[in-house]
């Protein structure tokens, strides 16, 4: 399967990381390299794209899609929560911009063996990296009806969490739940039909917290907001586009925390606690889809984007992270 993927948001993220031609700039979800192109592009010789991804088939086809640039090139799989091992890795001491793209990709949604999709019917398995051994079967067949409920409930934001979590236990006591269409059914079966008829896909939302169970992806980004933050070179700036509110709430707090890490009474008239800023927001209020972009890619309706930069030196000395 070829791997393709709409870039969400492509112009606004380029335009905000600032790329100076020399320097090092990392693209934390790699995916099909729609925005490490446009990264590329205005990199000479002596700068650096350093590509991440857990998926080897997206590293394997992204990598190809850049050979034509000069600039230097290193992919590497890993979660991009190893930002600075991989960093270290690369004998570098820090980088000139990143971005992370927090969207399932639209070949890992349209492959159907990845059974990410409840569009397609398909074994139950949801890992971004395929090496990992644990897979939605787990979830679905092995957490208890009170975990399931919380992690349904916490990561898909379903008011339903409690009434899916106990059809999904009462189906898998007559035999295993193996693939993504029998999960579909069960919870359209938990859904009262009048709460059916309204919103989106009666599985979105419990899909999209199995999803972020199975790989972590919470708890993994609040880490890596706060290690992209450190690596980042003076003047330095991360972009990251998030598509639900619990991804974005943590990439709000994280920024806000770093651009105003004071913890001093209010009615203090000086600062006593030392806690210094580190970062600059860009970005006030994200940046979210023009109406065009969502009438060309429906999937960018619910994303937003974030933007800081590192605090140093001046704005003319950008300089390289090498």
């Amino acid at each position: 399967m070829e791997y393709k993927h709409t870039s969400v948001l492509l112009k606004e993220c380029i335009d905000n990381l600032n790329i100076c031609p020399q320097g090092i700039y990392v693209d934390g979800t790699l995916g099909g390299g729609g925005h490490a192109e446009e990264i590329c592009r205005r990199l000479d010789a002596s700068g650096m794209l350093i590509g991440i991804d857990r998926d080897a088939e997206a590293l394997a086809a992204a990598s190809e899609r850049l050979e034509k640039y000069s600039c230097r090139k290193e992919y590497i799989q890993n979660n991009y929560t190893e930002i600075k091992q991989v960093v270290s890795g690369l004998g570098l001491e820090g980088i000139n911009g990143a971005i992370l793209d927090l969207g399932v990709s639209s070949f890992q949604l349209d492959n159907e063996s990845r059974g990410f999709s409840y569009m397609h019917d398909a074994p139950l398995d949801m890992r971004m990296d395929r090496d990992d051994s644990f897979t939605a079967y787990k979830v679905v067949n092995d957490y208890s009806e009170k975990d399931l409920t919380g992690i349904i409930r916490k990561y898909g934001e379903e008011k339903w969490a409690s009434r899916i979590s106990s059809f999904i236990v009462r189906e898998r006591k007559q035999a295993p739940i193996e693939t993504t269409g029998q999960l579909v059914d069960i919870i359209k079966a938990a859904i009262p039909a009048s709460a059916r008829r309204e919103g989106p896909h009666p599985a979105k939302r419990t899909f999209q917290a199995i999803r972020i169970e199975v790989n972590d992806e919470l708890d993994g980004l609040k880490k890596a907001v706060t290690e992209f933050c450190d690596v980042l070179e003076p003047k330095g700036r991360l972009c990251i586009i998030t598509f639900h509110s619990l991804e974005d709430r943590i990439v709000k707090n994280i920024f806000n925390d770093r651009a105003d890490p004071c913890t001093c009474p209010p009615d203090l008239p000086v600062c006593i606690c030392g806690k210094k800023a580190d970062i600059d927001k860009i970005t006030r209020k994200p940046i979210v889809p023009c109406e065009e972009e969502i009438e060309r890619n429906p999937r960018s309706r619910s994303a937003k984007l974030r933007v800081a930069e590192k605090r140093g030196r001046s704005d003319d000395d950008v300089g390289t992270a090498v």
